[in-house]
């Protein structure tokens, strides 16, 4: 017995670090230069051609082109320390992804969050409404697309008042965040 206790304690910090992880491998992210900011690249994105960097935020559009490749359009959002974006309307602008690939856009539809990990191919100018807007634009070498939360109460049928009961507990006030993970 004691010795299942002791392989506990020694395994609880390994798998607090598996959920700690970064999406993005770590070849990938040493070779990223973090001085270069969104923010930086959006005024002169030709300025910083060939530099690798790890952006993230929520789809706008993805969209298949007649090439066999895909570009997404991606709404900036500062990440956390694992990659993940923020839940904010903060952001520095959009930007685009180029992938060498077929993405079908059911999965990488409007609102969906995105961690990308790229390299900076310059700008595409493209049109937002009635104005010209100029997006970095990336060469996706990895992408991580968010499983989705959904958030629906929890009750049970209460035979006494005919009615569905909410229960107020330590779980959230009768709402329970589900992740949905896509296969």
């Amino acid at each position: 017995m004691k010795n299942r206790i002791h392989i506990l304690f020694l395994l609880f910090p390994l798998f607090l670090m598996m959920g700690c992880a970064h999406v993005i491998s770590k070849d990938l992210r040493i070779k990223t230069d973090p001085s270069v900011t969104f923010s930086q690249v959006s005024q002169d994105p030709n300025q910083y051609k060939g530099k690798l960097v790890v952006w993230g935020g929520e789809i706008i559009e993805a969209i298949n082109q007649k090439d066999g490749t895909t570009q997404i359009e991606v709404f900036q959002k500062p990440l956390d320390r694992r990659g993940e974006p923020y839940e904010t309307s903060a952001s520095e602008g959009r930007f685009l992804v180029l992938v060498d690939k077929y993405l079908d856009s059911y999965l990488f539809r409007r609102g969906k969050k995105i961690t990308v990990a790229g390299e900076i191919l310059g700008e595409k100018i493209k049109p937002i409404g009635e104005m010209e807007y100029r997006y970095p634009l990336l060469s996706g070498k990895q992408i991580y697309l968010w499983p989705e939360y959904y958030t629906y109460p929890i009750y049970y049928y209460d035979p006494w008042w005919g009615h569905p009961y909410y229960p107020y507990g330590w779980w959230g006030f009768g709402i329970y965040h589900h992740r949905h993970r896509h296969r």
